[in-house]
């Protein structure tokens, strides 16, 4: 238990230290998000906040590979690609933060995060039916045939590729467009790995259970930093990073698929809600607007502090039902009556004017 406990504060701690640093860096080099447009916050405000959530995971699972032999990882393979993608999300985020890149380039580093996943044997390939019929949802790709006891559906094999990669590539921009208010996606996304961590370790998978709490440290020690008041903002490095172990992290373990579901339900649902108006209206459905629900309820007088804070009991709430309830008859209830509430919600709130 100690080497938990030691993992989350070494990277905690590393991300407090290096969060002023990336601040200075943030300024010197010019790269500052500017009120206006969609953001509203007062004054110029660091955005390179991806470093320390980026090293902070980085001591946290250095201390993990120095500490554990290479023989007591039993997803040796997968969780060297978790880290793999990682950076090379960090890297890709890191050019968009300085260069604003064109959604074909930033397409470009997720379809890539994606394939390195994938590489690394990360897929989506067995489902458990929630329906009380006993059949299994098997997509095999490391064998030609795998023989279970209960019946089988048999699926097209491409498919596994495609879900991975709209797994993958839609948790990252959820957790982008989440990023609008200050503390947000980091909160959402920390509460998330510690449920990830506890569910993996309740599972036995006592390694992988390591790198989410990793990851949850440098998010809180960042997150001292970015709740409001911000004094730096997360970018699309910091977002990416989160985004991006979501989905690969959330696909290591039975359930957790679910849990990653109901975690982050509000903000899949808002994503989707915002794609599909601006295909109506014409725009791209990748351009930044302040229609999402953070940012409506936000324009509609709620002070921010109570939208941050309503968004990560929300989370944690369905995230100990995820992981609590085993009936899968109740999460597909509640994933409904999400579903209901936030189209009711956003319906209601559309009616209303926005700003952009």
């Amino acid at each position: 238990m100690m080497l938990y406990f030691g993992i989350f504060i070494v990277a905690l701690l590393t991300a407090v230290a290096l969060t002023p640093v990336a601040r200075r860096l943030s300024f010197r080099w010019g790269l500052v998000a500017e009120p206006g447009g969609r953001r509203q916050h007062h004054g110029r405000i660091p955005k390179l906040g991806g470093v320390p959530v980026f090293l902070g995971y980085l001591a946290g699972i250095g201390l993990v590979y120095w500490l554990l032999p290479p023989e007591s990882t039993g997803d040796k393979i997968r969780l060297q690609g978790v880290v793999v993608g990682t950076a090379v999300m960090f890297l890709g985020g890191l050019l968009d933060d300085r260069y604003d890149l064109p959604p074909v380039a930033q397409f470009g580093f997720q379809f890539l995060g994606a394939a390195i996943a994938m590489w690394h044997i990360i897929f989506i390939e067995r489902f458990t039916n929630p329906l009380p019929t006993g059949v299994i949802w098997n997509w095999p790709v490391m064998n030609l045939l795998f023989t279970y006891k209960e019946p089988l559906v048999i699926i097209w094999r491409p498919l596994v590729f495609v879900f991975t990669l709209l797994w993958v590539v839609g948790m990252i921009n959820a957790v982008n467009f989440l990023d609008g208010l200050d503390g947000l996606a980091a909160g959402v996304s920390a509460i998330a790995f510690l449920l990830f961590a506890w569910h993996s370790y309740r599972l036995g998978q006592t390694t992988v259970a390591l790198f989410p709490l990793a990851l949850a440290g440098a998010s809180l020690g960042f997150l001292l930093f970015n709740f409001s008041p911000a004094s730096i903002f997360l970018g699309t490095a910091g977002a990416w990073i989160l985004g991006y172990n979501l989905a690969a992290l959330s696909i290591l373990s039975p359930a957790k698929l679910s849990t990653a579901l109901l975690v982050m339900a509000v903000p899949i649902l808002d994503v989707a809600w915002q794609i599909v108006a601006r295909l109506r209206r014409r725009q791209h459905p990748f351009q930044g607007d302040r229609g999402h629900l953070h940012f409506r309820l936000s324009d509609g007088g709620l002070p921010t502090r109570t939208i941050v804070l309503g968004y990560y009991l929300v989370a944690l709430a369905f995230g100990l039902v995820a992981i609590w309830v085993p009936n899968g008859l109740w999460k597909i209830g509640l994933w409904l009556g999400v579903i209901t509430a936030v189209i009711l919600l956003l319906l209601w709130l559309s009616r209303r004017p926005q700003n952009n």
